[in-house]
């Protein structure tokens, strides 16, 4: 690789590594071309991107970015998946196909700034995506209000009562 293109490839990857919510690193030992080809089309079904990146240029490009707090992962044979809108997905789909092809070991990652180990990816991997908890949040604020009408409700109709049983009482 010329001097202009791994130029290219490290601003290329710092400026992916700035943008994005999740990195998750895995290690593609055993993988053939066909099943590296099968992850990255179920990740970018998810508008997610998977990369296998020299180490030296990884490192370089995790310069200056939050990556760079992980950068031990950048040894051996290593590929990168990046997410930009729900890390959480991004998490979901790495540890499913994970599960599916035992080849692919997952490193570790970096979500919303912050480092994680496996076991901190598998305990995202169980979060709720963010429009369910979005709807769950919806549901949360609107409680009180739908509280507050069913009330209103409720002592309107037990008056409507208490008037319909004293009309009946006098007549």
């Amino acid at each position: 690789m010329r001097k202009d293109e791994k130029t290219r490839v490290v601003s290329e990857l710092q400026g992916k590594f700035q943008k994005a919510k999740g990195v998750v690193f895995t290690d593609y030992r055993g993988l053939n071309v066909e099943e590296i080809t099968v992850l990255r089309n179920s990740l970018r079904s998810s508008a997610l991107e998977y990369k296998v990146v020299k180490n030296t240029l990884a490192k370089r490009a995790a310069e200056g970015t939050p990556v760079e707090a992980v950068k031990d992962h950048f040894s051996g044979p290593v590929g990168i998946a990046i997410g930009y809108d729900d890390p959480v997905l991004l998490v979901k789909k790495v540890l499913e196909y994970g599960r599916t092809n035992e080849k692919l070991q997952i490193r570790g990652g970096v979500i919303e700034g912050g480092a994680c180990t496996l076991q901190a990816l598998k305990t995202i991997s169980e979060l709720p995506s963010r429009e369910v908890q979005l709807a769950m949040l919806a549901g949360v604020m609107q409680a009180p209000s739908n509280k507050l009408a069913r009330l209103l409700n409720a002592t309107l109709a037990q008056f409507i009562y208490a008037m319909e049983a004293l009309k009946k009482k006098k007549s």
